[in-house]
């Protein structure tokens, strides 16, 4: 009996729309099904008073991958937000990325001469410069003893759970230092965020598509299976296999949003609060997003977000804690998925892996052209 779709898509994130909106461009049948009461994964938005609300954090959209950006820009038109981070360490404002600014507000420096100098001076006794064993030891080579006690130290801590000298040297290898005075986090040529909020974008992905919402795949995955052709999974690599060989571990995000009574509540959409007595990471601010919006921009409120790094129990999963131990466990659920020809594994949580938003997109593009033999 022939079944009626030819993808059951589990995840409505940025992956599993994607690949439904392929597909349906293809002429496939789809059904998208989520566990949450809304579609759009992690990056969600909600309008609170006008304001567009990103629920699970932050999300500036970034890419030099043409392709990827043509793609997005022709669901929904983008604004041009560049993302300019604040670090606070006890009421010291510094920039981020570390870049001349950082550099000047530091130590008084002027030039880049200056700065390498001060950076030379504070690296030269390490013990480990060619070759740093843990993360403490990679960040003190990249930007020297003073940013990494103010600025890295109790931020990472916070954010990871471990002590600094405990985390793999890796998480900080790509750690943006400039020697020139910008501001701009990324050095991607395409920025900006959805003009109406991520909500846009999915929505435009799956476009006439149909949907189900509060729909959990591993509570009935027969009934689901039996609906389609092939599965489309984006949740939990270990989830779906029962965690018969060990979960695995990642840390995961509280946030409390708090709505102001005023126009304007920290001056930039993300502050860092990298002092490791202050129990949360950073403050969003979510008008800032909406830079093309002058009617959100002169409200009389705004909306602010904490966000407070935690253990993985029973919350989301966020951040895959890529230790030895845990990559190990990934290949050995990875191996596994060969005995499962009818399903297809993407996205951050099926792989194990942190990826940008563009990188999720593109590995979906990738996936299934490559299921259809190719595009």
């Amino acid at each position: 009996m022939k079944k009626p779709y030819d993808y059951l898509i589990v995840g409505s994130g940025l992956f599993g729309a994607t690949f439904a909106y392929m597909a349906h461009k293809y002429g496939k049948r789809c059904l998208v099904i989520e566990r949450r009461k809304q579609l759009g994964g992690n990056v969600a938005c909600q309008s609170i008073e006008g304001i567009d609300v990103h629920l699970y954090g932050p999300h500036i959209f970034h890419t030099s991958n043409k392709e990827v950006w043509n793609m997005v820009s022709s669901i929904v038109p983008m604004n041009h937000f560049v993302l300019c981070t604040i670090a606070n360490y006890h009421g010291q404002i510094y920039n981020l990325p570390f870049n001349m600014n950082t550099f000047y507000q530091m130590w008084g420096v002027t030039t880049p001469k200056e700065a390498h100098a001060k950076l030379e001076e504070q690296q030269k006794n390490m013990v480990n410069n060619l070759h740093p064993l843990n993360l403490e030891e990679q960040a003190i080579k990249l930007v020297g003893m003073d940013i990494y006690e103010k600025l890295i130290k109790g931020y990472t801590e916070k954010q990871w759970g471990r002590l600094c000298n405990e985390l793999p040297a890796f998480i900080i290898q790509r750690l943006p230092v400039r020697f020139t005075y910008d501001n701009n986090y990324f050095n991607d040529i395409y920025q900006g965020i959805p003009e109406g909020g991520y909500n846009r974008l999915i929505n435009g992905l799956l476009e006439n598509i149909e949907c189900k919402t509060e729909c959990n795949y591993l509570n009935n995955r027969v009934y689901w299976n039996s609906l389609a052709n092939k599965i489309v999974f984006t949740g939990a690599i270990d989830e779906f296999f029962d965690y018969k060989l060990g979960r695995l571990e990642y840390r995961s995000l509280k946030f409390e949003h708090e709505i102001k009574k005023t126009k304007n509540w920290q001056g930039n959409a993300i502050i860092n609060y990298t002092a490791n007595d202050i129990p949360f990471t950073r403050i969003v601010e979510h008008k800032h997003f909406q830079i093309n919006n002058p009617e959100v921009l002169l409200k009389p409120i705004t909306i602010i977000t904490k966000e407070y790094p935690i253990k993985c129990n029973h919350s989301e999963p966020y951040y895959p804690v890529n230790d030895s131990r845990n990559n190990y466990l990934y290949k050995e659920y990875s191996s596994l998925t060969k005995n499962y020809n009818g399903v297809i594994f993407g996205g951050r949580l099926a792989t194990y892996q942190y990826m940008n938003m563009d990188e999720v997109i593109y590995e979906a593009l990738k996936l299934f052209r490559k299921d259809i033999g190719g595009l």
